[in-house]
């Protein structure tokens, strides 16, 4: 008959008639030994040696509750029924051994110390034949606060028991090997075998299953409380009874070898359990259960084998593209010994005890290279990564295209691979922008010299950059600023941009071919021309000049301004017109005090004074000017501020 305790109801009796919490317990599990039949008063009994196993922390554990342990109080129930069969209250402990912390790396230099007593409770049992089974239990309240993947830890207690079969069914239960390593390291691969023997060659399975609930704080004392078979609550999401603690790669255990494996990625304690199946001729006898705590906690490794990753690629140390020789850096801590093997498949050459060797490989292809750091010692650490051999690549490109702002330049990619295709482009024309396009178009605002970068990539994630300059064209066609002039008077007008000027149209003009052609104007109006400047690399453009001309010189000058920063009529300042030479131009308040001075006119008066806002109001002007006779004279005039 088989017997899974989640098809079964247990009854169990509360271990401990002392109030004290055993807190202090981090695990247990039960197995038994089949010893022999015997007859009674014409009845034939099975005989079995039952031992309970739990593991006391004997460093922070109360001794109190360590005390209260003994004896145990195991009870044996109907495996169906629940039925209670006998209480046994004087179980004492027939040993108490220290375990090992099972912690192997000696070069960690930060590990809490910790201790852990095993305690083992053995009782002979002669059972009746029962076609149900048995069910032998122990429970005991409650657990560690500090479990994380278990809500109200300190309100939930532990059960531990083990299963019987019916008596025509003789078995010996599985045994565990060893106990798990108390201290486990965050970030750090675990391999623990939870593995079994077994005295009957019965085949073995493995896998997590739920932490049973026990005894709590307020019935500790009632020996004779009946519990159903239910599961501690987890801590939900991460954590479940198939994922007691997280991990990358996961945390699992092997359902054929029983080996536990994964990366640890939180800190703290994690209560697991596991169970091992019994099968016999492929039928399920019995099922033996441990549960364990798991410590995790960041380590601080005193020897660390390292070297770098100059790959994009997941564990690549680099992917070489120009030849086959590859310089290796070496980023180990804490060494005295090195030993390379180059990952070469069938040599025996391609190892080196240099710190940092070059390795000149046959073939291309993938290479698994690997660092041991202090081989053979109790020291050692080791790391590997990946080579990838692939010459050649080597990115090129060309670019055509009339060199001048706002025009098209063409880009091509002559990238040269050995291993096709090239698949990636990443170009960086200089200017702030980017195109992933194999042969990209760009045409850039602005005159200048111009970075040009192409990273290219093929198919086996070689890289390579090439970068030129792109010189384009300072090219800005500009005729010149508009002005006024006075009838009679002539202007020598100042084109730049370029190597070449053509104007139009030519009235009023000297010549039509140059940059300065003087203008003559005899009568008042409005005269607008065009030039058309070619540069040196033949961008070409047009710019616009307007000259006005006016019967008499003046200045022209605004009666109010508003500095208010808006960008409009900000400042206040004249406009001058057929005068040989200004002077200067001065501006009071009405008390006389001068406000503002100033021998140009480029700027004009902000409306402030020593760096403060001048008030509303009116305010005077003085303007000191030279006429085109080479007369002196002065203008005033006053001025309305407003904000």
């Amino acid at each position: 008959m088989a017997y899974r305790i989640h098809a079964t109801l247990l009854f169990a009796l509360l271990l401990c008639g002392a109030p004290a919490m055993a807190t202090h317990i981090v695990g247990g599990e039960f197995t038994y030994k089949y010893l022999g039949d015997s007859v009674s008063g014409g009845s034939l009994f099975y005989r079995y040696q039952v031992s309970l196993s739990i593991y006391e922390d004997c460093l922070h554990g109360s001794p109190l509750a360590i005390a209260s342990d003994n004896p145990a109080q195991i009870g044996v129930f109907d495996a169906v029924t629940g039925a209670q069969f006998m209480i046994d209250d004087s179980v004492f402990f027939s040993s108490a051994v220290a375990v090992p912390p099972n912690f192997s790396n000696s070069c960690v230099n930060n590990i809490e110390p910790s201790c852990l007593t095993k305690k083992t409770f053995l009782r002979t049992f002669a059972l009746p034949y029962n076609p149900d089974g048995y069910v032998v239990a122990y429970e005991r309240c409650c657990r560690n606060g500090s479990i994380i993947n278990v809500s109200n830890p300190l309100d939930s207690g532990s059960t531990y028991y083990c299963i019987i079969p019916a008596g025509s069914i003789t078995n010996n239960s599985a045994v565990f090997k060893k106990y798990p390593p108390q201290i486990i390291c965050n970030n750090v691969p675990l391999s623990y075998d939870n593995s079994a023997t077994d005295a009957d060659g019965d085949s073995l399975s493995y896998g997590f299953c739920a932490a049973l609930n026990g005894g709590n704080a307020n019935n500790n004392q009632q020996p004779y409380y009946p519990i159903w078979n239910d599961s501690v609550q987890y801590v939900s999401p991460p954590f479940s009874s198939q994922v007691p603690m997280t991990g990358s790669p996961a945390i699992r255990i092997d359902p054929v070898s029983g080996l536990i494996t994964g990366t640890p990625d939180l800190n703290g304690r994690f209560l697991v359990t596991v169970y091992c199946d019994e099968w016999r001729h492929g039928v399920l006898i019995n099922t033996i259960r441990r549960e364990f705590q798991f410590v995790v906690q960041p380590c601080t490794k005193a020897v660390i084998a390292d070297m770098p990753q100059y790959s994009t690629d997941s564990d690549t140390y680099i992917i070489n593209c120009k030849n086959y020789t590859v310089s290796f850096v070496n980023t180990s801590k804490g060494a005295f010994a090195y030993l390379w093997n180059f990952g070469v498949p069938g040599s025996v050459t391609d190892t080196s005890t240099a710190f940092e060797p070059s390795f000149t490989y046959p073939y291309s292809g993938l290479f698994p290279v690997k660092l041991i750091i202090n081989p053979g010692s109790t020291c050692a650490d080791s790391i590997t990564r990946l080579v990838k051999i692939y010459p050649t690549f080597t990115a090129n490109f060309t670019d055509t295209g009339n060199q001048c702002p706002g025009s098209a330049i063409y880009f091509q990619d002559l990238s040269i691979s050995s291993f096709k295709p090239v698949n990636s482009w990443l170009w960086n024309f200089g200017d702030g922008t980017t195109s992933s396009a194999e042969d990209p178009t760009h045409a850039y605002a602005f005159g200048g010299t111009y970075n040009v970068t192409l990273v290219a990539g093929n198919v086996k994630h070689c890289t390579d950059t090439a970068l030129k300059q792109v010189v384009i064209d300072e090219f800005s066609a500009f005729a010149g600023n508009d002005t006024i002039i006075v009838k009679g008077s002539d202007i020598l007008f100042d084109a730049t941009g370029g190597v070449s000027y053509t104007w139009s149209p030519a009235t009023n003009l000297s010549t039509t071919t140059i940059f300065d052609p003087v203008g003559y104007y005899p009568d008042t109006g409005h005269y607008t021309y065009d030039v058309l400047v070619t540069s040196a690399y033949g961008c070409s453009g047009t710019s616009s000049i307007t000259v006005t001309v006016v019967n008499n010189a003046e200045f022209i000058v605004p009666n109010a301004f508003t500095p208010n920063g808006d960008g409009l009529n900000d400042y206040f300042k004249p406009f001058v017109v057929g005068y040989q030479s200004f002077n200067y131009f001065r501006v009071f308040n009405r008390w006389g005090q001068r406000v503002y001075n100033t021998t140009s006119l480029e700027v004009g008066w902000d409306g402030t004074f020593n760096n403060v806002k001048a008030d509303i109001g009116t305010y005077y002007w003085e303007i000191s000017y030279t006429d085109r006779y080479g007369k002196e004279g002065k203008m005033k005039g006053d001025v309305e501020l407003i904000r």
